[in-house]
């Protein structure tokens, strides 16, 4: 699936240890790829994603909320297979896609972000230069903002699909890639013209004409 991300197939306990029964725990393992698929594909804050209302997903897989952070009002699309695969969820609160509402927002976000660093451990990623890489929720809001940057959608949309209460702070977070953006446009401008040089016929040389002396 492209996400951006690998997640690999443990077993039933790999996210939360071992199961000791409940509704809830006996489907962690679904909806935890869920939850990971779904701030892929919004660009949700984890906390925003674990406390989604069922009714904020529409029937042509339309996302619409305001965001717990500053209160800016979210609209996103979803890829069919994702919304698809929320409705299908079971849950111990039908109101939640992933809150039972026992317990706060707050609570109930760092019971998910326990089972992602299980899942992060597990999986055991690394940077290019072979490093542990240092993983967290934020990462699927970033790639989410990073590659629409990169497609060239203009970072003012990119702000509003974030819920940023101004571009500015969206210019603050991800300004590199705005740079790396343009620098991919500077790069398609350069191999333009040199495809253009490659298609343009040579001018003819005009030969001139020998001088012919007057002899006197």
């Amino acid at each position: 699936m492209a996400c951006g991300y690998s997640l690999p197939h443990y077993r039933p306990t790999y996210a939360y240890g071992d199961w000791r029964g409940g509704h809830d725990f006996e489907y962690r393992r679904d909806r935890l790829r869920a939850l990971i698929l779904l701030m892929r594909w919004s660009g949700l804050a984890i906390t925003d994603a674990v406390t989604l209302e069922r009714q904020r997903l529409s029937d042509d897989g339309n996302l619409f909320l305001y965001r717990a952070k500053t209160g800016v009002a979210v609209y996103v699309p979803l890829p069919p297979e994702v919304h698809t695969l929320l409705r299908s969820l079971p849950s111990s609160n039908p109101h939640y896609f992933f809150w039972s509402k026992n317990g706060d927002r707050e609570t109930a976000k760092r019971g998910w972000v326990r089972s992602l660093a299980l899942l992060f451990k597990n999986a055991a990623l690394k940077n290019p230069d072979g490093t542990p890489k240092r993983c967290h929720s934020h990462m699927f809001r970033d790639t989410f903002a990073v590659e629409l940057l990169l497609a060239g959608v203009p970072i003012d949309q990119v702000s509003l699909l974030l819920g940023h209460s101004s571009v500015k702070v969206t210019e603050k977070h991800y300004a590199p890639f705005v740079k790396a953006r343009q620098a991919q446009l500077a790069q398609s401008a350069r191999m333009a013209w040199a495809q253009t040089e490659q298609k343009r016929p040579a001018m003819p040389v005009k030969r001139k004409k020998p001088v012919v002396a007057n002899v006197a």
